[in-house]
């Protein structure tokens, strides 16, 4: 075995679990939510919510009085939260899917392997909820999280697919 072939293997084999701190790190993300009690979470909910109908009163000139502002953003902030669970889960799956699959898991095992890690981190994450002030366990998060999981996991595999068949065939073709 030659010192550059050596070196490539190492490089392998110490890049393969760093490949999965982006994932940790949306982990440890969720996580934090989770343990922000009800008065924080619903801060944060709302202060995101303001924010987000305030952009769009700009972006359509729709010229919103404070009033209608705070009707909007009280009708909203729901949908914000829910939009908020399947985002976070939809990068989850995404960190852990796409390293998955570019180390050769693919298909239907890709799907099942990626999707109980993400989904059986929902489920851990609203159990962890039971314990924070305030904050209580909902299944239809844990779907909505598994909606955005099953969304990043197909997103990988399209963009997988896309690459494999387009930049890198080009690239072995030359």
């Amino acid at each position: 075995m030659t010192f550059s072939s050596f070196m490539k293997q190492l490089a392998r084999v110490l890049l393969k679990p760093l490949s999965f701190i982006p994932a940790l790190l949306i982990m440890y993300m969720i996580y934090s939510f989770s343990a922000q009690d009800s008065v924080q979470s619903s801060a944060v909910s709302s202060s995101v919510t303001y924010k987000a109908v305030i952009t769009m009163d700009r972006f359509f000139d729709m010229q919103l009085t404070q009033a209608q502002t705070s009707r909007v953003v009280a009708k909203a902030e729901h949908y914000i939260r829910k939009l908020a669970h399947f985002g976070e889960y939809f990068l989850l799956a995404v960190s852990i899917a796409l390293p998955f699959y570019v180390y050769g898991l693919r298909g239907i095992l890709l799907v099942l392997v990626a999707g109980m890690i993400c989904t059986g981190y929902a489920f851990f994450d609203e159990f962890h909820q039971l314990f924070v002030s305030g904050r209580s366990a909902s299944y239809k998060d844990v779907l909505i999280d598994s909606c955005g999981v099953l969304c990043g996991i197909i997103f990988v595999r399209i963009f997988g697919f896309i690459g494999r068949h387009t930049i890198f065939y080009s690239l072995h073709k030359l």
